[in-house]
């Protein structure tokens, strides 16, 4: 939508919905859509036999998803949230929650139709975490915006049905089209739905799991699913020269460092006070004087 001309309706006031798609799998994308139009569209959107995107059959999504494309009263957009993303936030050294994640989407997606030049009074989203509180923080960021923060939003508010129609079909074209950047022989397509219950998803991770790389960037690596499979991998320990100024002999005199499922635990000292001070980081790393950047210009 950023490079065509703004409509003349986007100058009045208008609504918009908010959904995800893509919470739960362990595999692929989370996706947020957002649908926005006219406040004067509202009765012609309730027409448009938009529902809840979980409660349509595939070809009915994508075809009422083709519909609202080619509506010039209605304006969309996407965010596709990598799974290496949300693995990566999720297990950073400040975490970040996948409810976080979920309310940052959503204002981005705000900041973005905003930033397009619309007209938005009201924003219609579907809660995540405490109800009251996301809508304090959306109106705290947004103050001009009457913002409607409810429970099954999808299946209340048409506007939020079309944003979980455009999220839904937008995370299931990802996944569709996914491209398995891995080139270990024999990999396969055939992981189901991407939920951790699917048995065509549970059958996938066992078979592409490597016992020392772990698992294609297709997974989100952090979900509690794929914890039973780090039991069989293989651990990979970092040799430290000894902490000089600790002077414990601890360890036997050499420290190690246990790469493990969930990010590094040391012996003695925290990584991060090891990684920050660079004492007792690995003779490989000492040897060709590489340190850790924490800031790029």
């Amino acid at each position: 939508m950023g490079t065509v001309p703004l409509p003349q309706w986007a100058s009045e006031p208008c609504i918009m919905g908010i959904d995800e798609a893509g919470r739960g799998p362990v595999l692929g994308p989370m996706v947020y859509g957002c649908l926005y139009c006219a406040l004067s569209y509202q009765k012609t959107l309730a027409s448009l036999n938009f529902a809840d995107s979980k409660t349509l059959k595939e070809e009915k999504r994508e075809e009422l998803f083709e519909n609202l494309k080619s509506e010039p009263s209605l304006g969309w957009e996407v965010d596709i949230i990598d799974p290496r993303d949300l693995s990566a936030k999720m297990l950073q050294r400040t975490k970040i929650n996948l409810n976080e994640i979920s309310h940052n989407s959503a204002m981005g997606l705000v900041r973005r139709v905003l930033a397009l030049g619309v007209f938005l009074t009201e924003v219609y989203v579907d809660t995540v975490g405490d109800a009251d509180k996301y809508r304090e923080k959306l109106s705290e960021r947004f103050p001009g915006i009457k913002f409607v923060v409810a429970k099954k939003a999808d299946s209340l508010y048409p506007v939020v049905s079309g944003a979980s129609i455009v999220a839904k079909v937008t995370r299931d074209r990802s996944l569709r089209d996914w491209v398995l950047d891995e080139t270990v022989p024999n990999i396969n397509r055939n992981f189901g739905s991407g939920y951790p219950g699917d048995p065509a998803t549970k059958a996938w991770l066992v078979e592409n799991k490597h016992q020392l790389f772990g698992f294609p960037t297709l997974v989100r690596f952090s979900w509690g699913t794929c914890t039973p499979f780090f039991k069989d991998c293989i651990q990979v320990l970092w040799e430290c020269d000894k902490d000089e100024e600790e002077g414990s002999n601890a360890c036997n005199s050499k420290k190690q460092l246990k790469l493990s499922s969930v990010g590094f635990t040391g012996c003695k000292r925290k990584i991060e006070d090891i990684e920050s001070s660079g004492k007792g980081r690995c003779k490989f790393f000492q040897a060709r004087k590489l340190e850790l950047v924490t800031k790029f210009h």
